[in-house]
């Protein structure tokens, strides 16, 4: 195994004293080379939909699908739709040689609290720091607002006698007597999760691992997380809210995958099953079910690396990531090629993102994620009416039962995807493909006795306020991740993809002055394609004993153990190459400051001249970050040294010319009519709008108003924006300028 780093390349078994175990011992299902006529099957949970797409190795078959989720149990859903593309696909379980899945089940699992009875260990006169948290306040102004409650009641935290000190000299050790009372107190209050997190843990955790230790063997039957595995880090309040996440959603997520995984075996596909990250990367189904709190991002993440590796292909540097599926709509940017990550984030609150001036609404997680805003604003999204008689959307969704009005289920509240039915934006008669049959008459009665009849308007009027007040709702999550971060949204390109997005994407790009938008090939389901180009990836952090003292020699040290330690771990019984490229960052900060910020380690830290280059950059970047620098020699300090390892998966671009990629996926032809009436507002009234396939486009450019429908996503060319098809086979829709533009 090779490793490559910044400026270093270094073969592993040169560096351990232990050889690694030789690919040839893998499990013998597995071949030793990647069979490149194999195929991978991406997996994605959306609320409404679950999308499944197979790509054989080499490229030259692919193919999707788009299911109705079957929540609350995923998994049917999901093996419904690897049944149906291996018999589109004529591909047989041998020839399946990874399963890759992102899955919403974590995220669910906090929003709806549905997750394990948690009880929380810590630390005496530690009790209460889940519920204090920090001083934060999402709606400064808002009488009324309350702290979420803590996922783990006072009842059922518990305090147990030790102390370490912040240098990790342990004061107090824990007695195995406090342990074993603690142990029968918590199987009387039938507790099913345990989280432990005790004070300085993170610089010295014997006495949190004796005590793990302890309670695993008196309490087998209870899931024990402990912080020094999950978040070996300074911050009392963020490790000890992280573990009781990972705590709380642990036995769901293991319940989840196990099933999952027994279900996939069953069916004879005998293979790995790699699970989507929040920071993007992919991690084994084992190693998800111990860290579930990596997942909770997951299907946004791969929705933003999938628009970085298309990005990447059409030679766009700059690009906003928007995803608007069945209940969330959400918003990143890649700048210069690169995703922007964020070390902690909040989830459980209306809109979740990670600018530090909208925290205190939900439970941290301080794991590595993808900068992603999200707002919950999605084709199922209610339409209402508030008590002061003001028109609303979400964040409550109508989901995949009953579904939108429109798909017939029952559901009578008023959706977006109502008012697009309504506004003849979507197909007439079904969606996905034919999957989901549609009838416009439930929608128009929705909207007219929800919205139209109260407000006193026709419903035309009424399903285009829905589809404005949704763009405006979305406009904040694009807003989030580009002017309030210092950067000009016009500098973007808008790549727009889920079953809503390019719907909507053309009219709000204008809103924010962005001249193109991209509609990739297979948008609907342009997540699931994330994941089929995702590479392994594993993150490790170090607390730095010395702070102000660098010492070059035990900076080296400590990252040569953490690159060995996380080596092993990525080793795995699969046939992708064992080549893993590992980048080193340092946490640095001025003495006396409360943050950090992370520098990229360029090259071996070998003397004081590394140092000083490390000194020299942190120092730019505090002068981008906070517009300023401090004074001369003001003294520095290193707070934690960090690791990200990525290990290459031998996989043929979906985005590739020949792969397939515009084809119908063996889905069944669309029905649609011709041409279909559509309502553009009150500048342009109802217009005769022609309904075309995506592959039409190619002939020449068209000018709107025109409706491309493919079987998995709806795209809307409003009047006086043109539209046309690049070698990709991306839409690319030019934005008329501020002179040209209706009043639409």
């Amino acid at each position: 195994m090779e490793f490559h780093g910044k400026r270093h390349a270094f073969k592993l078994k040169e560096r351990l004293e232990v050889p690694l175990p030789d690919n040839n011992a893998r499990n013998s299902n597995q071949p030793e080379q990647a069979d490149l006529h194999k195929a991978v099957i991406g997996v994605d949970i959306g609320g409404t939909f679950t999308d499944v797409v197979l790509l054989r190795r080499d490229g030259k078959e692919f193919v999707k699908k788009k299911i109705p989720s079957t929540g609350p149990r995923f998994a049917d859903a999901v093996l419904r739709g690897v049944d149906s593309v291996l018999a589109e696909a004529q591909v047989g379980a041998a020839d399946v040689s990874m399963v890759i899945h992102g899955t919403t089940v974590a995220t669910n699992a906090i929003l709806e609290d549905r997750g394990a009875r948690t009880a929380l260990v810590t630390t005496k006169g530690f009790r209460d720091v889940l519920e204090i948290g920090r001083l934060r306040h999402p709606s400064m102004f808002d009488y009324f607002w309350r702290k979420p409650k803590p996922l783990v009641p006072r009842h059922l935290r518990f305090e147990i006698d030790e102390r370490s000190d912040g240098m990790g000299n342990i004061d107090r050790h824990p007695t195995e007597e406090s342990v074993e009372a603690l142990a029968t107190i918590l199987k009387d209050r039938h507790v099913e999760s345990l989280a432990v997190c005790f004070i300085n843990s993170y610089r010295n955790h014997m006495n949190e691992e004796f005590v793990v230790r302890l309670l695993r063997r008196f309490c087998p039957d209870i899931h024990v997380s402990a912080s020094h595995e999950i978040l070996p880090e300074m911050r009392e309040y963020e490790r000890t809210s992280t573990t009781v996440v990972n705590a709380f959603i642990q036995p769901v997520v293991r319940s989840y995958l196990a099933d999952l995984v027994s279900h996939i075996h069953e069916r004879s596909i005998d293979c790995p099953i790699l699970i989507m990250q929040s920071n993007g990367g992919l991690i084994s189904s084992d190693a998800a079910r111990l860290k579930p709190v990596h997942l909770v991002e997951s299907g946004p993440a791969a929705g933003v690396t999938a628009a970085r590796h298309l990005a990447e292909r059409i030679g766009k540097a700059n690009v906003i990531a928007f995803d608007m599926g069945g209940t969330t709509a959400k918003a990143s940017v890649v700048e210069n090629g690169q995703t922007f990550e964020a070390d902690e984030y909040e989830v459980g609150a209306g809109m979740h993102h990670q600018g530090v001036l909208a925290k205190g609404g939900g439970y941290t997680i301080r794991i590595p994620s993808i900068d992603i805003a999200e707002v919950g604003a999605g084709g199922g999204s209610i339409a209402w009416i508030d008590e002061g008689g003001a028109p609303r959307i979400g964040p409550h969704s109508a989901g995949a039962d009953p579904g939108p009005a429109c798909y017939g289920r029952g559901g009578t509240d008023p959706t977006v995807s109502d008012a697009c039915v309504v506004l003849g934006y979507f197909s007439q008669t079904a969606l996905a493909g034919g999957a989901q049959p549609v009838t416009p008459r439930y929608a128009l009665e929705a909207i007219n006795n929800c919205i139209a009849v109260p407000l006193g308007l026709d419903v035309a009027s009424a399903a285009y306020g829905i589809y404005s007040i949704v763009i405006a709702n979305m406009s904040k999550a694009v807003r989030a991740i580009t002017s309030e971060r210092g950067r000009d949204p016009r500098d973007f390109t808008l790549v727009a993809f889920g079953g809503a997005g390019p719907a909507h994407a053309a009219v709000m790009a204008r809103e924010f002055g962005i001249e193109t938008v991209i509609v990739p090939p297979a948008s609907g389901l342009f997540s699931s394609l994330g994941l089929l180009v995702a590479d392994l990836q594993e993150h490790a952090v170090l607390s730095y004993p010395l702070r102000t003292d660098f010492d070059p020699e035990l900076i080296t040290r400590s990252f040569c153990a953490m690159e060995e330690r996380i080596a092993r771990n990525m080793i795995s019984n699969t046939d992708e190459p064992d080549v893993v490229r590992m980048e080193r960052y340092i946490d640095v900060r001025y003495v006396g400051q409360g943050y950090a910020l992370r520098i990229p380690v360029l090259g071996e830290v070998a003397d004081s001249t590394a140092i000083l280059d490390i000194r020299n950059r942190f120092e730019l970047e505090h002068g981008r970050v906070y517009g300023h620098r401090g004074d001369t020699g003001q003294a520095i300090e290193i707070v934690n040294l960090r690791l990200r390892a990525f290990r290459q998966r031998m996989v043929a671009s979906p985005f590739a010319a020949d792969s397939g990629l515009l084809g119908d996926g063996h889905a069944k032809p669309i029905h649609s009519d011709p041409v279909r009436r559509a309502y553009f507002g009150a500048a342009h009234g109802h217009l005769d709008t022609p309904v075309l396939k995506r592959t039409a486009l190619a002939k020449a450019a068209v000018t709107g108003p025109v409706i491309v429908e493919d079987m998995d996503a709806t795209t809307v060319v409003p009047p006086g924006y043109s539209a046309m098809l690049d070698d990709v086979g991306n839409i690319v829709i030019a934005i008329p300028s501020s002179g040209q533009r209706g009043n639409n």
